[in-house]
């Protein structure tokens, strides 16, 4: 007896590139459902962009608008997600942008990660879910202090697993160009958590 092939999985794009036609067309279900796919995505990457969870949700909540109001001029040339996250680098970048220009970051500030140097006290012996907390958090705040170009490709490599291209398209960089940045991300991230990777 010949076994039932598996049924083909929808392609996430076509749904996405579907809902969006749905929502140009006013559908305010559609729209809920395509937060609901890709909000966990989204409001993430900014949190790591921007630092702050409570901005992350106002900024998100601005990307979605975006997609609301232009869906009807919406043209799926590229992946939806392309899309979705060329509008979430431009809010972000805007408003890092904007926050440099209300407060200039003081030189301690800029460097208060470069040299991450965590004490560890040899008498002490923390439990392992504390050292990962506490090397999260290191990984965190030296993403953090990544030039903003730097910190997205990484932030879209490592936490979406977005492929170079996509990224080159979100950046407006050329793949070469994306490789390029994510080699000085890492270089400086390695020196940033050298203390961490020591043996």
């Amino acid at each position: 007896m010949e076994a039932n092939p598996a049924p083909a999985q929808p392609d996430e794009n076509a749904i996405d590139v579907a809902l969006m036609v749905r929502i140009g067309a006013g559908d305010h279900a559609a729209f809920r459902s395509l937060v609901e796919r890709h909000q966990d995505a989204v409001v993430g990457t900014v949190a790591k962009m921007l630092g702050n969870p409570s901005e992350a949700e106002d900024i998100s909540q601005q990307v979605f608008l975006r997609l609301w109001h232009h869906a009807k001029n919406y043209r799926p040339d590229a992946k939806f997600t392309t899309y979705l996250f060329t509008i979430t680098r431009n809010l972000v970048f805007n408003e890092s942008r904007r926050r440099s220009r209300r407060k200039e970051v003081s030189s301690d500030e800029r460097g208060e990660f470069s040299n991450l140097q965590i004490e560890a006290d040899p008498e002490r012996q923390p439990d392992s879910e504390l050292l990962q907390a506490e090397l999260q958090t290191a990984v965190d705040a030296a993403i953090a202090a990544l030039p903003e170009a730097q910190r997205l490709a990484v932030v879209l490599r490592r936490y979406e697993q977005m492929p170079y291209e996509e990224i080159a398209t979100v950046l407006g960089l050329s793949v070469s160009a994306v490789k390029s940045l994510l080699f000085r991300a890492r270089t400086t991230l390695r020196d940033s958590l050298s203390s961490y990777l020591a043996d």
